[in-house]
């Protein structure tokens, strides 16, 4: 299953500088899960790991994951569902003045 995966700039030095990555992800379904296909993400490029989630494996607080167009806290968390050609936007917070 191919996910399109939008890799924001501060995050890119661990993508070999590409703002998009596609990764093909063996599940058994049609659809899989966002941890299937995030851990297929951190498997090809593993320093992307420690930037999203904590040591305990949750999401850190300032970085927001979206399937498709919803944020991943509105709809499952690590279990929404994925399905063949998604995308998978990942948002670090910005601050600033």
């Amino acid at each position: 299953m191919a996910i399109i995966f939008y890799i924001p700039g501060p995050l890119r030095e661990h993508t070999d500088g590409r703002s998009q990555v596609e990764i093909d992800v063996e599940i058994d379904a049609d659809s899989g899960t966002l941890r299937e296909v995030l851990a297929g993400l951190w498997q090809k490029y593993p320093g992307l790991r420690d930037r999203i989630v904590t040591e305990q494996g949750d999401v850190r607080q300032h970085v927001n994951i979206f399937v498709n167009e919803e944020n991943m806290r509105d709809c499952g968390g690590f279990a929404a569902t994925v399905g063949h050609g998604a995308t998978i936007t990942i948002v670090p917070a910005v601050s600033g003045g």
